[in-house]
This record gives structure tokens, sequence and C-alpha cells, in this order.
């Protein structure tokens, strides 16, 4: 094997989506060309590579671990994801007198532009404030300090020339990718586990709670929102939503929206994702929706005709609309419309879907993605 990578993350096992997914499938893919370790949240999910899980969110827990790991596998290059795992990673090769690794950062979000976002729309704007000031010093911190960035997103360097007016360096557009099961197209044996809901056609939502950001929590009272406005359509339109159970809701539920909760077989998933008619993304400029990236590359590469607000395609800006899918604006009304077209008409817009499938294959799989990376780790590491 070649060169040794240590991969510090947030990665956590116990909630296998959003920021799970980049560590965990880039570090699978990366194996192929380093030899990987994995330090991140909580990573026995991991079974192509050694790890250690931190258990905590602890900045010192980050720094120890990393030091010890540093001595015990003597990596030659650092790639931290996101602002927590970067900042321990930079503090300790500040700490340790041995030869210090390459360090690689990755931006899978820029947070504090996302706290700043929402702060006039959360129940308590001062913890938002707050938290928006200590990401923009964590991160203007990890920004000056030279190290190689890789951003999940073309907006991010665009957001660090605007808000720190510096653009570093060496940063690089690395996007997220998609897992070889949701390209497979084939055929699924399982039945249709929307059959009492039909003829209707089925508007999925993914939106599992994740920690700390509550864009998730916001896609589902507009989902809610737009569901209620399109009750009396019920025979052409049922929305799902993935990841969240109905008691979680405080909201009334119309009847027209199922929620089933989160489905911890992949298997379970990927059915009820198949058998979806539409996917939706109903994003609110507030929820500055940095996972929703995650939520329409799934959507793409399993061939579903999405319906999504500007704030959906974040990061995607490739995709666009009448081209790849429907976008609208961000009114319940709009949002209602456009899905009650899609809805009556989903055979009109067959050639949105089949036209993101062939963008997604060409460019977006994680393989692919790993790759890219893996050139830029390995120039880096040559520098």
């Amino acid at each position: 094997m070649g060169k040794r990578l240590l991969i510090v993350s947030t990665l956590d096992s116990s909630q296998p989506f959003g920021a799970f997914t980049r560590p965990f499938y880039l570090g699978q893919y990366l194996t192929e060309h380093f030899d990987v370790f994995q330090l991140g949240l909580d990573c026995s999910s991991i079974k192509y590579a050694p790890f250690i899980s931190i258990g905590s969110r602890s900045l010192k827990s980050y720094i120890q671990t990393i030091k010890k790991c540093i001595e015990d596998f003597c990596p030659d290059i650092i790639y931290a994801q996101e602002t927590l795992p970067g900042l321990a990673a930079l503090i300790s090769l500040k700490l340790i007198k041995c030869k210090k690794p390459s360090l690689v950062l990755d931006f899978h979000t820029f947070s504090a532009y996302e706290y700043w976002m929402r702060l006039f729309s959360v129940a308590n704007p001062f913890k938002e404030f707050v938290q928006c000031i200590k990401t923009y010093i964590a991160q203007g911190i990890l920004i000056f300090s030279g190290s190689p960035i890789i951003a999940a997103g073309d907006s991010i360097p665009k957001l660090i020339s605007q808000w720190y007016g510096k653009t570093p360096q060496q940063i690089y557009s690395i996007g997220n990718g998609v897992t070889e099961d949701l390209l497979n197209t084939g055929s699924f044996l399982e039945k249709d586990p929307y059959q009492a809901f039909r003829p209707a056609k089925i508007v999925v939502l993914i939106a599992p709670k994740t920690f700390q950001f509550p864009s998730n929590d916001m896609s589902v009272l507009m989902t809610i929102e737009i569901a209620k406005y399109l009750e009396k359509h019920q025979q052409k339109i049922h929305f799902v939503v993935i990841g969240r159970d109905s008691n979680d809701i405080l909201a009334p539920i119309p009847s027209n929206i199922s929620f089933l909760g989160f489905l911890p077989k992949r298997e379970t998933f990927l059915t009820h994702l198949k058998y979806a008619d539409i996917a939706l993304l109903p994003f609110s400029k507030q929820a500055v929706a940095g996972g929703a990236r995650n939520k329409a590359l799934d959507y793409f590469a399993s061939k579903k005709l999405v319906v999504s607000t500007p704030e959906g395609l974040r990061g995607l800006e490739e995709f666009r609309h009448l081209e790849h899918l429907l976008v609208t604006g961000y009114s319940t009304e709009e949002v209602a419309s456009t899905l009650l077209d899609a809805a009556s008409n989903i055979d009109k817009y067959q050639s949105l879907v089949d036209t993101a499938y062939t963008l997604i294959t060409e460019k977006y799989s994680w393989n692919a993605r790993a790759q890219n990376i893996a050139e830029i780790l390995i120039k880096v590491s040559h520098s």
C-alpha cells in the first residue's frame, strides 16, 4: 500500500445519513489509493479500514485521540472534514514534535453563513448568534492556516471570499456523490409499499432528525403546509416523510401525509425511494440546506422527478430548472401548484429525470469523487 491517510470527521454510525455520508463513502473508496485509518464519533459501521471512535464532540477529546493516532499510525496525510475535526487536527499538529504529516481540510458546509441566515427564524436567536460567531472564528482560523481546502460545492469558495476577504490559494471544489445501490436501476422484487395510497402519486421527503442544524425540521413543517393546501387532491397526491415519526410533530397533521419514521435497513429505504413518484426538497431561504445536496443526488440517482425550492439545490448549480428538475418559488402555493402539475402530468417530465440521471452517472458516483480527492491529496503530500 502507498501513503498512510488519517481521515478525521464527525462520522456517527448511529445517524447513517447527512454528515455521515461524506467521510464514510469517501473513506471506502480512498482505500484503493491509501492505507486508511478513520477517526470519528462512532465508527462502528466501518468495515473497510481500522478506526477509533472518539464518542464525544469535545475538542480536547479529538486532540488527544488525534495525537495518539499520529504517534501510532504515523500518517503521511491528515484529511480533516468539517470544523471541529479540522481545528483539532491543526492544534494537534502544533503540539507534536515528530515529523508532521500534511493537513488537508474539508468544508462540507460554511457553518457561519448557515447560522446567520437562520438568525431571525429560530426560537433562540441569541444562541444562534453565539454559534455563528464561534464557527466564524473557528473556520477563519482554518482558512488562514494556509492548509489546502476541499469544498463540497462551488458556493463555499465564494462565501469564504465574501466573509473573510480572502480566497485560499489551494481550494478545490469536490461535491458529494451517490452510492452504487442507488445507481442500480434494476427491478425490485418487493411489493409497492404505497399500494394503499394509490392511485395517488407519492411525493417523498427524506428528513431525519439531525444534530444541531434545524434545516430538516423546517422542511417537514413546510411539507405539512403544502399537504394541507393540497388535502382536497388526495386521489392525486399523497406525501410520505421518511426519517420522522408522527409523534415528533406538534402541528396538526393533514390526512394526505404519512410519517414512516427512520428506516434502518438499507433495502427497505431503497424500496420506499424506488416506488415513490416525486421527490421533494422544500427548503426555505432561512433553512440554508447544506445537507440537502445529499438528498438531491440520491433522488436524481434513483430516477425520481425532483421538485425543489432554489435553496434545495445550493451547491448543485449544475442541475437546472426544466432541464433536470422543477424549481419552484418559496411560497406554499407555488410548490403545491408545481407538485399538482407534476402529479397530473408525470410522463411529460420523464426527459428531465433521464437527463439528471445521465449527469449523475457521469460525474457524481462516490468512486469518481474519491478519485478526484485522491489526486489532490497526493499532490499536496508531494508539495
